[in-house]
């Protein structure tokens, strides 16, 4: 199942609205066939599988990190392919909550007689899914806020100087984090600060670029911006207030290739954070990375949206005229702070990467 979860990891980031499923096919203690689920969601990871072992599959125990799918869909249900290639034994990590699986798959094995164990290293099959989970069952996708910052949490320096403060390490590290969601996403303050690129540079995975989406609420996002200039070769939304798109202005973007998204107004007149997650799950999205800036960050953690934190210190000082991570969102309480759970803390480089949950 260990292997079935690394098979499983390589497609995150690039199966959405699906969820990342590895299965391994094992017969009298040798691995016959393995898959995981391809770009797009399909074909899924037991049709991978089955693939590579052909015959081989007969009597073989197929190890699955989510319970196989039962419904017709754009292919075939895949409890029904394990059935008729033979394969005498299931083992997954845990059900599926979709409703148009949520245990109909184990249960069309068990009745054909095909033994079924279930809750193999479920806690890690869900951790690693849980932006599908997050979306079937509350209808937003898993939203990871990652920052970069020196010890004291500032982001920039008062004139607004922030590349780098973390190391080479540091920044391939957060690449990893890019090709590993489906959309990654900025304020429009970042973009007119940074003008950035939001892709995967790793080498050999610049296919891996998640979706660029902007939240801009007054359409500021300058259409000579590196997005906009290269929004022909990576997807780019802009995300902005409903009406607030002039229809010159919607037709500019829309020309060079920019989808224009319209969300509700908060009770601050901003684009309010909760309409924009139901916006991109409405879309099919399972995991965002927001990756700045300062008051998109407030913003989403004022409204309890932000699911982890990836936190990437720099071993320098700023100051309080730095620009803090994080912009005021009205914490008057200890009662009312966010709080997050540490699941682990590594160096990189020079700088440390810690990671959180929601508890």
């Amino acid at each position: 199942m260990l292997a079935a979860l690394g098979l499983a990891r390589r497609g995150l980031g690039s199966v959405w609205p699906n969820p990342s499923v590895g299965c391994i096919l094992v017969k009298e203690g040798r691995v016959v066939g393995r898959g995981f689920t391809q770009p797009g969601g399909r074909p899924h990871a037991e049709t991978e599988a089955l693939a590579m072992a052909g015959d081989a599959a007969r009597g073989a125990t197929a190890y699955v990190t989510l319970e196989p799918c039962a419904h017709h869909g754009k292919t075939p249900p895949c409890a029904e392919a394990l059935l008729a290639a033979g394969v005498s034994r299931v083992v997954a990590a845990m059900e599926d909550p979709d409703p148009r699986v949520a245990g109909k798959g184990l249960a069309l094995l068990r009745a054909a007689g095909v033994e079924v164990t279930l809750g193999v290293l479920a806690d890690q099959a869900a951790e690693l899914n849980a932006g599908f989970f997050l979306t079937v069952r509350v209808g937003r996708p898993l939203v990871t806020l990652k920052l970069a910052t020196t010890l004291d949490g500032r982001i920039a320096t008062h004139t607004g100087e922030s590349q780098w403060i973390t190391g080479e390490a540091a920044r391939a590290a957060a690449h990893r984090l890019r090709a590993e969601t489906d959309v990654i996403m900025v304020g429009s303050g970042t973009v007119l600060a940074d003008n950035p690129d939001l892709t995967c540079r790793l080498p050999g995975m610049a296919d891996r670029s998640p979706v660029r989406v902007v939240v801009d609420g007054r359409l500021r996002l300058p259409l000579t911006s590196r997005l906009v200039a290269t929004a022909g070769e990576v997807p780019t939304w802009v995300v902005t207030l409903a009406g607030a798109a002039a229809a010159e202005r919607r037709a500019a973007y829309e020309d060079a290739g920019v989808d224009v998204l319209e969300a509700k107004a908060g009770p601050d007149r901003q684009v309010d954070p909760g309409s924009v997650m139901a916006l991109l799950a409405g879309a099919g999205v399972t995991r965002v990375l927001v990756e700045g800036g300062a008051h998109l960050a407030a913003a989403l953690l004022r409204a309890d949206l932000v699911d982890r934190l990836v936190w990437f210190r720099a071993p320098g000082l700023i100051g309080g005229d730095g620009l803090a991570a994080a912009a005021s969102f009205g914490i008057d309480h200890l009662t009312a702070v966010p709080r997050f759970e540490r699941v682990d803390a590594r160096p990189v480089g020079d700088d440390l990467m810690e990671t959180y949950r929601r508890p």
